[in-house]
């Protein structure tokens, strides 16, 4: 690869790294106005103008809070643990395409950081790794509380997992391929997969919610009954990497709901590589409106809806939404059979 080349890769990672942490810090400002708002009180106010240095205040105070590792932890793998959240959830938004390709130097420029065959597999692989930082930081900390949440979220994300996985399988039949690229293609050329696969829409937006522990799937970090859950003896920065690993998977999840179901960067009746620059403008807006639709959503839900209790969680998971993924899957294969 020549140096051009090279330089591109570095500068769609630096892109990419830069708006999840700065979407991150949105995120929190947005989720605690939003709340706000609902509950009908002041969000944050105070910190900048309207408090829109919410979040770097926030960031200060974690930073400089005394960071404390409990007698009883075991070392290595308590401070291995939020890495291996955090990590992951960096990474997952290498292969989502954010934008219209374009041309410069004669050669395609695509808007996504690595164009890699089995695209969907990569983002299913990494979730599942973050499991592990969850169950190992709950395990180590030397603490009853965490331990429970550990088991709770080994148990909520297989759980979960398995329905989301088939969700995607009806995407893959009707799109013909693993990469994201091959998916949007064939929703501009076909139309967008949500009025295709209604019922794997449903499906994957519950999963979504279960995977990124947000209400009302938080039991592994209940406060009732775990104090704080999986995190309960983590402070300072750690504590930190755990709650960034949070929003940066709502940010990945909801990139990767938009691009399986809503047609990615696509403006329906719109050529976007035909309108050159301006078009991969419109691209990224469209792309970033979809994503700030479900982020919204994450936000609402979170601040309307009750807690399960750990049994209706798993009874859902189970029995309501893994059979229907699986008939999905199968009116799926009935429908290419006779129609295509």
């Amino acid at each position: 690869m020549d140096t051009f080349g090279i330089l591109i890769i570095v500068v769609k990672v630096v892109l990419v790294f830069t708006f999840t942490l700065v979407g991150v810090m949105a995120m929190t400002l947005a989720e605690r106005r939003i709340a706000g708002f609902i509950q009908y009180r002041h969000g944050p106010n105070r910190v900048g103008f309207g408090g829109i240095l919410q979040p770097v205040a926030d960031g200060i105070k974690f930073l400089l809070k005394e960071d404390i590792i409990p007698a009883n932890a075991n070392k290595p793998i308590y401070l291995l643990a939020p890495v291996m959240v955090m990590v992951p959830a960096l990474m997952t938004f290498a292969v989502i395409p954010f934008g219209a390709p374009f041309e410069m130097g004669g050669r395609i420029i695509q808007l996504q950081v690595a164009d890699i065959n089995i695209g969907l597999l990569y983002i299913l692989a990494l979730t599942s790794v973050g499991v592990y930082g969850i169950v190992l930081g709950g395990w180590s900390s030397g603490s009853k509380y965490p331990l429970l949440g550990g088991m709770r979220a080994t148990a909520q994300l297989i759980s979960y997992e398995l329905a989301m996985g088939l969700a995607i399988v009806g995407v893959i039949m009707i799109s013909g391929g693993l990469t994201f690229n091959q998916i949007i293609a064939h929703q501009q050329e076909t139309g967008w997969n949500f009025y295709k696969q209604p019922l794997a829409v449903l499906i994957f937006l519950i999963t979504i919610f279960a995977e990124t522990n947000r209400l009302p799937f938080d039991l592994t970090e209940a406060e009732q009954e775990l104090v704080g859950g999986y995190h309960t003896e983590y402070s300072s920065f750690k504590f930190v990497m755990f709650y960034f690993s949070e929003y940066a998977n709502m940010i990945t999840s909801s990139a990767f709901m938009v691009c399986l179901f809503f047609g990615g960067w696509d403006i329906p009746f719109v050529d976007e590589v035909a309108l050159g620059g301006w078009g991969v403008v419109l691209s990224v807006l469209a792309f970033g409106f979809k994503m700030g639709m479900f982020l919204f959503l994450y936000i609402v839900v979170r601040w309307t809806l009750p807690r399960f209790r750990y049994d209706q969680l798993m009874r859902l998971g189970w029995k309501v939404l893994l059979p229907l993924a699986l008939f999905n899957v199968f009116l799926t294969g009935l429908y290419m059979t006779w129609f295509s």
